[in-house]
Formats: C-alpha cells, structure tokens, sequence
C-alpha cells in the first residue's frame, strides 16, 4: 500500500531573524504539539542575541502555526538557546536550555510549568560548576529509574574547541542537579575537538549508552551501569561514520526499537566532496536506521535528506500514534549558512523500517 507522504515546514531565515536553530518538540494535555527553537535576533552566530520561540500544530505536525508564540526572552549577555523538553511523573512539563553570557559562561538550566507552559516556574540552574557547557537541543531524558539526566560536554574556560563529556542528573525532578564522576574523555592525542555534544539513551538492560561528536570520523561511544555516574573508556563506534557532526537517537515507543538519524559518511550513501564542505560543512546527507537489538546491529538504513547544498544536523525527533517528527537545521548559502533554517518533517513511522 502506497505510504502516507511526508510533510515538511521550514522556518526561513530574514533580515531580523537570520538563524532559526536547535529545537524540540512536546505533546501538550490538549492533544496539541509545540515546536519550540532558538529565535536570532542580532546575528547567525552562536553568541549572537536570541530567545526562545514557540509553533504550535493541532494536526499532528502535518501543519504549523504561522507567527511566532514568544517562549522564553533573551536571559543571558549573550543569549539564550537550545530547547529540550520532558514530559514529569508529576504531569508537568520541563523546560531546558542554556544561557550563554561569554566564552567562559555557558550552562544549562531548568523551568517546570503545570498548566503545559502558560506560565513557568523559577529557573533552576543545572550545572553548580562554572564553566562553558554544551547541551544540544532535545538530549534531556527521564530514565525508568525517574532519574533526569542531561549529557553534557564542558569546554575550557574561555571557550576552546576541545571538549570533555559530562553527565548531570538529578534524583528530584530537577530541583539540585549533580555530575557525574567520571570525566568522559579520548585517549587519542591527535584530537583537536575532544568529546562534543553528547547524546545518551537508555537500554533495555537499564545501562546508559552515550555517542559524542568527534573529528575522528566516527561517533565515539561510552556506557553508564549505574545511571551516569560512572563510564567506561571511550572508543570509536564502528556503525556510526560520521563527519564532526552529533548523533541522535530514541526509542521507537510501539516497537522498542532505536531510531538513529546522523550524517552517515561510511559510504552507503554519496556524501559531498571535500570543496563543497565550506557550504555544507560536510554534514549531508542526513540518514536514519533502526535496531531492534539495543544497537547491536542496525538496518533499515534510509536517505532523508541528500542536497550537496545543504547542510543537516542538530536533528530533535518526537512520536506521534503513526508518526516521527524530526527537526534539523537544513540551512545553505542561499539563506546565510548551514544554521540559518529549521526543517520540520513528518514521517510515518512505517517509512523508517522500509526497504531503500
């Protein structure tokens, strides 16, 4: 039977809103689901000013609201960025993202609201140590246990590209936050950005796997048997080539199965050539697979997006009854640069564990 087609909303770039970037997705008790993202106002750079804005669907992302709901106003010297959000035990929603007040200061915090974001909570400041901390978007998880955690990767101070992964966590739903002991770093010396923008999923065996963005030509990967306190060594992860780009991955609610969406550059599908990264920053094509054995093995290997233009990355994933929504930044020179557009896509679920 021929599938449902995909659906796709992008959010442009314009003179006063040059970067559209780094968001996530939650399902509100009213059967709604808000988009939430990093609205630029003053530049496309990282440090440029910005708040968080929000879009709303009441068709199960098939389509999107218009105008911007304003989310959270500029609370940093810098800005304010990067949304994650988790559904509580308690019903109330939790808001994540990071303020941004030089290179030396940029962490994590944390509001709840208990009427789906109407209104918010005080702010809660997640990482206690000072620092340049890195949290994407979308990468907080209430694990089974009711632990929250929050994968991050702590730069020096001031800002430099080499980065060491970090777990904070929380055992009360995010009112005091620790970190972990274990200071996740490469034994390779040849490294010049270090362990960056860590993603991390829970197996069914309850360990943590955690894969982190390198400049070794693969995802590296480190496991957690007690909740993110403690890892193992870090090493290269064989089913993950990609460029220095991060990883995302969930598990499929129905089935159990992960979803993996990254730039695959082990060859099963074209990737650019060197002269075209200034454009795409190498991050094409942007791929997904499934596993059905916690990440043992992965098949299903499916070609989302391919443009040699375009460049794919900081992808935020959601379910629906019959669907996937992901959101990417799909950003080229035409529109500013790689960062400068948000992508929303609905896929049916079904899509996924298809044959190419």
């Amino acid at each position: 039977m021929p599938q449902e087609p995909h659906h796709t909303f992008d959010l442009n770039p314009s003179p006063v809103n040059p970067r559209n970037s780094e968001g996530a997705f939650a399902t509100l008790t009213d059967g709604r689901i808000v988009f939430s993202y990093s609205h630029f106002t003053s530049g496309k750079e990282d440090d440029s000013a910005g708040h968080l804005a929000s879009r709303f669907s009441s068709d199960g992302g098939c389509t999107w609201t218009t105008e911007d709901t304003p989310l959270q106003p500029n609370e940093g010297l810098k800005t304010t960025m990067s949304v994650g959000y988790v559904r509580l035990p308690t019903a109330e929603l939790a808001l994540f993202y990071i303020i941004k007040n030089s290179d030396s200061d940029c962490r994590l915090h944390m509001r709840t609201s208990v009427d789906d974001g109407a209104s918010w909570g005080e702010r809660v400041l997640c990482h206690a140590d000072e620092g340049y901390h890195v949290t994407n978007n979308d990468r907080e998880h209430l694990l089974s246990t009711g632990r929250l955690v929050a994968p991050t990767s702590h730069h020096g101070a001031p800002f430099t590209e080499y980065g060491t992964a970090h777990m904070y966590y929380s055992d009360d739903l995010g009112k005091k936050w620790q970190v972990s002991e274990t200071v996740v770093a490469p034994f390779k010396d040849n490294t010049k950005t270090g362990l960056q923008e860590p993603a991390v999923v829970e197996l069914r065996d309850g360990r943590l796997w955690m894969l982190c963005r390198t400049d070794q030509e693969y995802q590296w990967e480190s496991y957690s048997d007690d909740g993110g306190i403690r890892w193992s060594t870090p090493r290269p992860c064989e089913h993950f080539a990609a460029p220095t780009s991060p990883i995302s991955m969930k598990r499929i609610p129905n089935s159990g199965d992960l979803l993996a969406i990254w730039n695959d550059h082990s060859g099963r599908f074209p990737v650019p050539p060197p002269q075209t990264h200034r454009a795409n920053w190498g991050r094409t094509p942007l791929v997904s697979a499934i596993s059905k054995d916690d990440g043992h093995t992965w098949g299903c290997h499916r070609l989302i997006e391919s443009d040699f233009a375009h460049g794919y990355c900081y992808t935020a994933i959601h379910f629906t009854n019959d669907a996937v929504l992901l959101a990417y930044c799909a950003g080229d020179p035409d529109c500013g640069w790689v960062l400068s557009r948000t992508r929303i896509r609905r896929v049916p679920v079904g899509w996924f564990y298809s044959e190419r």
